[in-house]
């Protein structure tokens, strides 16, 4: 097609208008883009602990409190499940025994006297002394029994195996005392019998309530549950027999770390975290470890040193603020 003069001088002008718009076009969208990618949030912020800044008269807002990290020490401990036996078959058996104690003793008493009136002009039958000696066998052999039906129901090695600890038994079988048969998994625990224990009721907080076991001792493995198990006794009767219950045993020697209260820790997309104050007005998010619980708290050995100051209260407003920075201090 042939063109005319006219025509050959609009061409560029339009052509030239068209690339202007485009390259207005793309800098217009670029710079939105630009100014997007800026204001979004990094990947991750929201759990990088970044912190909270705040002025003086939030801080008293929102009620913070603070209190500086303290030494402690706690040792590892493997965890097992266990459950309060009941003391009615302890009971039976404890009375089997006792009845075998008193027929053992009778029979001797018989069998001593007509030995000793042997000879004599009061002297028994030689029938009579036969039966005094085969009942007296009898009685022996059913205290030994009764003895090995103990040792069968309550471990081999059973402190009260012998008279020295008779009232502690007759105290287990009275219910007075409460037994508690602990398992660990296999291959968690090893070793000999633990020197020491706690037990606690099912709980999934670490830092549940637990009391002391004492006199731990070997028991018959647990045919449902493979592992090590043990007796323990339980001086406190805070369980109900049959129920189970989680078990804890050190496992190693003490670590020693900075000891974070439980009121401080909080917890966010399924961490446990803390908040430390490291200037004033400025509070960081610390990554809390759980793997130690202590009394009151928590050890951790990093991220922490003693004498920082931990926020203590209203920890889980700081959070809420650090994730949704727009929320006021009322």
């Amino acid at each position: 097609m042939v063109m005319n003069p006219t025509q050959r001088l609009v061409l560029p002008v339009i052509v030239g208008v068209a690339l202007a718009l485009c390259s207005g076009c793309q800098k217009s969208s670029g710079g939105k883009e630009d100014s997007e990618a800026a204001a979004a949030p990094a990947a991750g912020d929201s759990e990088s602990g970044q912190g909270v800044q705040l002025k003086p008269e939030q801080i008293e807002h929102l009620g913070i409190g603070l209190s500086s990290a303290q030494t402690a020490a706690v040792a590892p401990e493997v965890q097992g499940y266990g459950v309060v036996l009941s003391h009615e078959t302890i009971a039976q058996t404890v009375a089997e025994l006792a009845t075998a104690q008193a027929a053992v003793r009778q029979s001797r008493a018989v069998l001593e006297r007509a030995q000793h009136l042997a000879g004599t002009q009061g002297a028994l039958s030689a029938d009579t002394l036969e039966g005094a000696e085969r009942q007296a066998a009898v009685d022996a052999a059913a205290l030994a029994l009764a003895h090995r039906q103990l040792s069968a129901t309550l471990g081999a090695q059973a402190p009260w195996n012998d008279d020295a600890h008779e009232e502690e038994l007759n105290a287990v079988a009275a219910g007075q005392l409460q037994l508690v048969r602990a398992t660990f998994p296999l291959g968690s625990w090893k070793g000999g019998v633990p020197a020491s224990a706690r037990v606690s009721h099912l709980d999934p907080e670490p830092l549940a309530a637990s009391w002391k076991l004492t006199r731990l001792w070997g028991a018959p493995a647990d045919a449902n549950v493979p592992g090590r198990s043990f007796f323990a006794l339980l001086e406190d009767t805070q369980f109900s027999e049959g129920e189970h219950v989680q078990v804890w045993a050190p496992a190693g020697p003490a670590v020693s770390g900075v000891l974070v209260p439980a009121a401080a820790v909080v917890i966010n997309a399924g961490s446990y975290w803390c908040y430390v104050q490291k200037d004033p007005g400025s509070f960081v998010r610390v990554a809390v470890d759980t793997s130690l619980p202590a009394q009151g708290g928590y050890v951790v050995t990093t991220g922490l040193a003693p004498g920082d100051r931990i926020v203590t209260t209203a920890a889980g407003l700081l959070l809420a603020r650090e994730i949704n920075p727009s929320t006021e201090a009322e």
